[in-house]
């Protein structure tokens, strides 16, 4: 039986390309993208960390320091060791600007907050307004129809 095939030799190979057709074919299907929600542009962004609070006061340290470097990736690789080396004594300042652009920023959101959902209501209130309108708009039309007249059909 030299280079001979069998049979049950031949099925095997078969039931591995059907087994790999069907992962193929559902590995070809691309699953759906996802629809992003548009963002607010008047939403207030989110404040920086102690790190980059830091990280702005750095930034024109070194660019006086090295005026000719261009590079935003040395700058940040020296700014992060600096940051790492730092005591927690030499990092308070910077937690506390932190601290302080956080609380302001959480007045701020609450008072987005407060007005977004103010208008949403708003917008609520004239859909519901403008729905019991027409549906008391169509009430009156099968009023109408149903008047009493009687079909001809029963002649």
């Amino acid at each position: 039986m030299k280079g001979g095939r069998s049979k049950g030799e031949t099925k095997k190979p078969e039931s591995r390309l059907a087994v790999s057709k069907r992962s193929a074919a559902a590995g070809s299907k691309k699953p759906a993208k996802k629809v992003k929600a548009e963002k607010d542009p008047n939403k207030p962004k989110r404040p920086a960390s102690a790190f980059f609070v830091f990280m702005e006061d750095f930034r024109k340290t070194y660019k006086e320091k090295h005026p000719n470097n261009k590079s935003v990736a040395v700058v940040g690789k020296a700014g992060g060791d600096k940051w790492k080396s730092m005591s927690e004594a030499d990092k308070a300042p910077y937690v506390a600007k932190a601290e302080k652009r956080k609380v302001d920023y959480e007045k701020t959101m609450l008072a987005y907050n407060n007005k977004k959902e103010a208008d949403e209501k708003d917008v609520v209130e004239e859909e519901e307004s403008d729905k019991s309108k027409s549906e008391v708009h169509d009430d009156d039309e099968d009023d109408e129809d149903e008047s009493g007249e009687e079909d001809d059909d029963d002649e």
